[in-house]
């Protein structure tokens, strides 16, 4: 079985498109994830995280990944390697260097926004401790074997979201799928995950098949905010997709204001 978390990240590199890089680069900026109250920055640190070089959550990430001293009780369980890859690779240009941590930090800026968008029903909680605690999977590391099959049926519920919206206004044509299994081959993407991908973009477009495997509203939430990052939401028919996703998912107004806020991206109208 390939790696879905890998796979996810090669799909990045083989499809990242200015767009999508602008929009993680606002959700790791001061205005995205690092605003002021966000629960992020307590969950990083306030003080130096959110001063850092790069700013927002990218700094937070680079600080806290270079400084054991910042570490969340005493393992540090927030998958800071993979916002730093991910942070290398829209805000550096390092995008050939990233390869399976991209994946991973994709996972982490989604797990960010889901808790971001739902900071209002979770609660407040009482410290960074605990924060870490309720942080969602791909945010946080997982910690057992059942975790690590969470992640990965994630990876692959946000591949399959990613790609389903793709085809919002179309079917994904013959020319555009060979030239990203090429760019997959490339990255190193083994037959199964290049077949995976395939087969993904040559079914139909099936938004109630994506619905039922969304178990939590985290993961609705990350699937809305990987499917807002597949597509330039340029169309009458990508606007339209958005709000039946997001009501199919049962998302409710201020989450998904929320997300596009996050990401820069204004709300269909």
């Amino acid at each position: 079985m390939f790696n879905a978390r890998e796979l996810l990240g090669q799909v990045m590199q083989a499809g990242m498109t200015d767009t999508a890089a602008n929009r993680m680069r606002h959700a790791m900026g001061q205005s995205g994830l690092g605003e002021t109250g966000n629960p992020l920055g307590q969950l990083f640190g306030q003080g130096g995280g959110l001063g850092g070089a790069l700013g927002g959550l990218a700094g937070m990430a680079e600080n806290m990944a270079g400084d054991a001293s910042r570490s969340v009780q005493s393992g540090n369980p927030l998958a800071v390697g993979g916002l730093g890859a991910l942070a290398g690779a829209v805000l550096g240009g390092g995008r050939g260097a990233m390869k399976g941590a991209l994946g991973g930090g994709v996972l982490a800026l989604l797990g960010g926004l889901a808790m971001s968008a739902l900071r209002n029903q979770t609660g407040a909680a009482s410290g960074p401790e605990q924060l870490a605690k309720e942080a969602p999977l791909g945010l946080r590391e997982p910690q057992t074997p059942a975790e690590e099959a969470e992640v990965e049926r994630t990876a692959e519920l946000v591949l399959r979201a990613m790609i389903n919206a793709a085809k919002a206004d179309g079917q994904i044509d013959g020319g555009e799928m060979q030239r990203i299994v090429g760019k997959l081959e490339e990255g190193g993407a083994d037959a199964e995950a290049r077949a995976f991908v395939l087969d993904e973009m040559r079914k139909p477009s099936d938004l109630d098949a994506l619905v039922a495997a969304v178990k939590s509203p985290e993961v609705a939430v990350e699937v809305y905010a990987a499917s807002l990052l597949a597509i330039e939401v340029d169309t009458p028919a990508e606007r339209e997709y958005l709000r039946g996703l997001a009501g199919r998912l049962g998302l409710d107004a201020d989450a998904v204001q929320r997300v596009h806020g996050a990401l820069a991206v204004p709300m269909p109208a």
